[in-house]
């Protein structure tokens, strides 16, 4: 979901009844300048702009945003208009002031079924958020009496809206045919699907962190078919996020969409994203798992991380590009920069956990050299070092955001929970390895505003639901905000 800036507006190449009016307030005699009225259906904003203002338009688009040819259109009328008036005419006059328009009228409502025709994707963003948090509650360095009881009662929260989302996604494909096709394959929602299988890795995760016992001896001893039932998940997880990151990477390449570097957006990240959290489930599963089966998931964590972090600095490199040269996004999208915190701070924290997770007799060639101590010391410096990497991105959104926050919500939002999520994750694994009393109680501090973050982002959530502000046509992620 898209909305116009102040001023301004974004021109839409979603369906027609979707886009932008334009509307001409004078006539195109000689002589008369031209001004254009631009009346949104969402009823956000409508405001008044001239072609003096289609460059810093133009500027301004969000950060998904494909130039559009009705913009280029504007821009080519614009200039052999000026040109034959400056031709024949000599210069234009000033342009004349024009009333703003009426509001549009409130929108319709809609019945249910009309509106599950735009549940997408991106409500798994939800899910993904909430299995975040349960795990950071049942982290926390310095707890109190309850607080497991209350990251429980989340855990199980999250999985009913986890069925809830799910049954509500398979009532669109069934109710509206063609439409699972169309979602996977959409240059918006598409890049979305990936959030399913990262709501899985909360779900397998959070699963080990409260039904499993945290000594590996008496989970062994007692919870041995539920041991057996992760490691299979884990398994299977690994070879369908495997398969999503070749396969949904392959069709972008391959798609006749149109991605120019100018329009990067952190949603590109996204395919990638399940893989590499495959090492954030081995770091939390492995030490409880018998020691061959252990091994085995901590190398294939190991492995999974490397391809995600690798991709995730490939897509950084775009991304300091297009904002080199385009500038920040919309406000709108801003929130999206946190996606970027995550790769590193989530390999951060499978570092560590998987070093952890290695038996404590663990030496591969037997010779005392590379042994489950050294291998600690390695994965504590490379977590500190893409722990910096994950806290300077952090310091971009955050500023992004605070130099223009978003008005209206759209599923993006929940970007600003779960990635940081991951980021005080692994700052708690740090202090906790360092034994560092003064980081433990900044990452309390930092998981108190994270806390705070999601039950702000919920309630507009839940306020968007019931204003209509988001399942409603055109201000989902199945359109193309631009």
């Amino acid at each position: 979901m898209s909305t116009p800036l102040p001023g301004s507006s974004v021109f839409d190449s979603s369906p027609e009844s979707n886009r932008p009016r334009l509307q001409r307030s004078h006539s195109s005699q000689e002589g008369t300048d031209i001004s254009y009225q631009v009346q949104t259906p969402s009823g956000r904003s409508s405001a008044d702009y001239n072609d003096s203002h289609l460059d810093d338009l133009e500027k301004s688009l969000p950060i998904d945003t494909i130039p559009s040819l009705h913009l280029q259109s504007l821009h080519s009328q614009r200039g052999s208009s000026h040109d034959n008036k400056t031709h024949e005419t000599g210069p234009p006059p000033k342009t004349k002031s024009i009333t703003p328009a009426e509001p549009p009228p409130p929108q319709p409502r809609l019945s249910i079924r009309a509106r599950l025709a735009h549940f997408t994707w991106a409500w798994y963003t939800l899910t993904m958020s909430t299995g975040g948090l349960a795990l950071l509650i049942q982290a926390q360095p310095h707890a109190f009496p309850g607080l497991s009881q209350i990251g429980l009662a989340v855990y199980v929260v999250n999985i009913v809206v986890f069925v809830l989302v799910t049954t509500a996604l398979a009532a669109r494909f069934a109710l509206f045919r063609g439409t699972l096709v169309r979602s996977l394959t959409h240059p918006r929602e598409g890049f979305f699907f990936p959030t399913f299988f990262l709501s899985l890795a909360t779900l397998i995760t959070s699963t080990q962190r409260y039904c499993v016992p945290p000594d590996p001896e008496v989970a062994r001893d007692s919870a041995g078919r539920l041991l057996g039932a992760i490691r299979i998940a884990f398994w299977i997880y690994v070879a369908l996020t495997t398969s999503v990151a070749v396969g949904q990477y392959s069709y972008v390449f391959a798609t006749t969409h149109s991605f120019g570097l100018q329009t990067m957006m952190p949603t590109w990240i996204l395919p990638i994203f399940p893989i590499m959290l495959s090492g954030t489930i081995a770091s939390v599963i492995s030490e409880t798992q018998p020691a061959a089966s252990g091994v085995s998931i901590v190398v294939a964590g190991l492995t999974c991380q490397g391809l995600g972090i690798a991709v995730a600095f490939m897509m950084y490199a775009h991304m300091v590009g297009r904002l080199m040269q385009s500038g920040l996004p919309n406000r709108e999208h801003r929130t999206g920069l946190f996606m970027c915190v995550g790769p590193p701070a989530f390999t951060a924290l499978a570092f560590i956990g998987m070093a952890r997770g290695l038996p404590e007799n663990f030496d591969h060639d037997m010779d005392g050299l590379i042994d489950t101590n050294f291998i600690e010391t390695l994965g504590l410096i490379g977590a500190g070092f893409l722990w910096a990497l994950s806290f300077w991105w952090f310091g971009i959104a955050i500023l992004a955001v605070a130099q223009s926050p978003p008005k209206h919500f759209h599923l993006g939002w929940w970007a600003a929970v779960f990635p940081n999520t991951g980021f005080t994750l692994a700052t708690i694994s740090l202090g906790a390895a360092f034994q560092n009393d003064a980081i433990l109680w900044f990452s309390t501090a930092m998981s108190i505003l994270l806390v705070l973050t999601y039950l702000f982002v919920l309630y507009h959530h839940v306020r968007a639901v019931i204003v209509q502000d988001i399942m409603y046509p055109g201000r989902d992620e199945d359109v193309e905000d631009h």
